[in-house]
Parts: structure tokens; sequence; C-alpha cells
């Protein structure tokens, strides 16, 4: 495995995530939290940077990721990200004090080409997103400085999260709501400014205690070649506080 060393920051919140009040202040304590979640894909974002540092284009063209949100990450919390070896892979922990909050497993290539075939599927509509403005600095503006994105003249991985967030957003909420998984495949990179299109099936829906789960596969392609592929978990709706 290539070195990689733990990267820390403080986390913040981007000002395009307040349209979901789980993002602000009143909405993240009206759901039962202390303050704001930090939203799952800039949690993520922090997660792959000492991925990237260490795997470089690789990585970023046809490498895996699965990230799992355990616990809120909250605005001005203090993040390490610890990455560990693992078979295979490396596993790059957040911790808030002492405290996992999310993990990413990530991989240099994916050994399997699709997701499992599910029994639900819900076509959403098609829709097209120029890579541009709040997608063009996502990463840098969260805070993730490295410099290979603009040097490279690329989108940060992360980018492609958000992207799957907003098919939900678009399509199955309209209220607060929390991005849970997602397990993403990468098949290549894209230039800052290209078009996406954006191609999203509801493969499952299930309660919990906590709300009710949507989980998608999405499909992101430039130009008519792949991007990503991602399996996408979302508490779609949130049950009150202290329901059982």
């Amino acid at each position: 495995m290539d070195e990689m060393e733990t990267w820390s920051i403080r986390a913040r919140n981007l000002p395009e995530h307040a349209g979901n009040p789980i993002h602000t202040d009143e909405g993240g304590r009206a759901a039962g939290f202390d303050a704001a979640l930090v939203a799952g894909v800039t949690v993520y974002a922090y997660l792959t940077r000492p991925i990237v540092e260490a795997w470089g284009m690789d990585w970023l063209s046809r490498g895996t990721a699965e990230v799992k949100f355990t616990s809120p990450v909250l605005a001005d919390d203090p993040v390490d990200c610890v990455p560990e070896e693992t078979d295979g892979g490396v596993e790059v922990r957040a911790m808030v004090n002492g405290e996992s909050r999310a993990r990413l497993i990530a991989m240099r290539t994916s050994e399997d080409d699709d997701f499992p075939a599910r029994s639900l599927h819900q076509p959403l509509a098609r829709h097209v997103e120029p890579l541009v403005g709040e997608w063009d600095d996502y990463g840098l503006r969260a805070g993730d400085d490295l410099g290979l994105y603009s040097e490279a003249g690329i989108v940060h991985p992360a980018v492609w999260a958000a992207l799957a967030n907003s098919v939900v957003k678009r399509n199955l909420v309209a209220g607060p709501w929390v991005h849970t998984r997602s397990h993403i495949r990468h098949h290549c990179t894209a230039t800052i400014g290209a078009t996406a299109v954006i191609d999203a099936v509801v493969v499952n829906r299930f309660e919990t205690r906590s709300g009710s789960r949507a989980v998608l596969e999405v499909q992101i392609s430039v130009d008519g070649e792949p991007v990503a592929s991602l399996e996408h978990e979302a508490l779609v709706s949130l049950h009150p506080v202290g329901h059982s």
C-alpha cells in the first residue's frame, strides 16, 4: 500500500446544503440533534483526501468507495480522517474527539460490474446537469484543498454522491432527510464544465425505527461514457423524536 497519513480539518456546512433543514441549526435541533448536521457528501469529501493523496488518478478513474455514516458530524467539529490498511484496500475513518462518525472502504479497482439485482424497479426522470458553479470547486469549498483537482481540471469525487443526493431531493423527499450510505464505482474522471446525464432507479424501500429509507441505483455519464455508478441510500423521512 502507498503510505497514507491522517488528514485533519474543521467540518463546515456549505450554503447550498441549507435547502435540507437538517443542515441548519434550527432543523437539526428539531430532529433531535445538538446543531446542524454537516452533509454526508462533505464528510465523504474529507474521507477521500488520504486516498487521493496516495492513489491519485488511479483511484479517481477506476477505484471504488463504500461510505457509511454512523453518527452525525456537526459544523466546526474537529475531524481526523484516519487511514488503515485492510485486506486488499484501505479503510478511512472520520474521527471526532476519538469517536468514529463515518467510514470509507476504498479499493483501487472494482471486481464487479453491476450491483446486485433488486425486486423493486422504479425509474426516475433523467436529469441533465452541467458540472459548473457549485460543482466545479465543491471539494475546495468543503475544505479539501488538494491541488490535483484544479491542476487537472477535474471534478471532485464527492460530486458524484452529491448528484445522487440531488436525485433524492428532487424525487423522494418533502422535508428533512439524511444521506446514510453510498457504494461508488468510478469509471473515469470528468472535466470541469462538462455536462453530466444522471439516470436513477429506486430499487428498495423499507421502514426503520428512525424513518423511511430508500435505496437508489444511480448512473452518471458524460458524453455518452459512464463516469460513476452508485448504490445510494437515504433516510427520506424522519420519525419524530421519541418515536418507537
